[in-house]
């Protein structure tokens, strides 16, 4: 009877360590699903958009983010394409983890990159001379998407296309003639095509960058979002298209979040935050940023009184 009454002590013992290794378990998997992935299949734009203010907005609202970048520049989604399915390490893989810390894996292919994590978000952009021009996603979006949902591991993931910005009006990009070399012209086909590539594939979300930087054109700032005529200036432009993607991810507003970059005035980021909520609010049109135009002329018209002889 001892000998049965211990053993059954044994095994009551063995189940109790056998559940709580699994409950620690768990607990472990737990903690990796409030972790927030986002990868970018992308380029020089994707890099402007999600490399350096996206981590820090999430941050201080207290969202956990990792977020990767296969970044070749200039690449089209017909590159993409071609680079996917014959498997090539063609791409920088740039990664920020839950750290903050950045790394970048040279000679990485897409189908490595997406075995890393188990992505919650991955995105499509176009290269921007073409991001106006719906037929230049008719043929390879479907075919890389329909290549990253079979190797996604993550089964709720959700697809996004990443709705670029026009040129500043003065750019000298070559293709720029692509659109009359005229940025509204550019801006409505940017609109046009990526509202009509989502329903090529499975897409779940648009992040209007480009609207937001459309809107913050609005504002005293003008046509200074570009620092070459086509890449987002470092600043209060790159910061525009991470507060974009921040409230299109989050589904939070971005007005008074908390980072700003110390490069960017208070007023600076107050456009960047609008030019944004705005965006996601109205994807499909430009928000003129009325108060952020008088409150310019406040300051000049004080700045001239205060300067006044007495």
């Amino acid at each position: 009877m001892r000998f049965h009454k211990l053993f059954v002590l044994v095994l009551l013992l063995n189940f109790g360590l056998s559940y709580g290794s699994t409950q620690n378990h768990k607990t472990d998997e737990s903690n990796d699903d409030s972790v927030i992935k986002i990868l970018a299949i992308g380029n020089s734009f994707s890099q402007d958009a999600i490399e350096t203010y996206l981590f820090e907005l999430a941050q201080a609202e207290n969202i956990n983010v990792v977020i990767g970048n296969l970044y070749i520049g200039g690449a089209s989604l017909d590159l993409h394409w071609d680079n996917a399915k014959d498997n090539k390490t063609a791409y920088q893989y740039r990664k920020i983890d839950v750290t903050g810390t950045k790394t970048n894996t040279p000679e990485t292919s897409i189908e490595s990159a997406l075995a890393d994590e188990d992505w919650d978000y991955i995105s499509f952009q176009q290269v921007s001379s073409n991001s106006g021009i719906f037929h230049t996603y008719v043929n390879p979006l479907p075919l890389l998407h329909q290549y990253v949902d079979q190797r996604a591991t993550n089964p709720n993931v959700k697809y996004i296309l990443h709705q670029t910005w026009a040129y500043s009006q003065d750019s000298s990009h070559k293709r720029f003639i692509n659109y009359n070399k005229d940025q509204m012209t550019m801006y409505k086909a940017i609109v046009d095509a990526v509202s009509r590539a989502k329903h090529l594939a499975p897409i779940d979300i648009i992040v209007p960058a480009g609207t937001a930087i459309q809107n913050g054109r609005t504002s005293s700032l003008g046509d200074t979002f570009c620092k070459d005529g086509y890449h987002l200036e470092v600043n209060y432009g790159r910061y525009t298209a991470a507060c974009a993607w921040f409230e299109a991810l989050f589904n939070k507003s971005v007005i008074g979040n908390s980072f700003k970059p110390e490069t960017v005035s208070d007023y600076q980021a107050e456009i960047a935050q609008y030019a944004a909520h705005y965006a996601v609010m109205r994807p499909k049109e430009v928000t003129e940023l009325t108060d952020f135009q008088k409150q310019v002329a406040m300051l000049l018209e004080n700045t001239s009184f205060e300067k006044s002889p007495h």
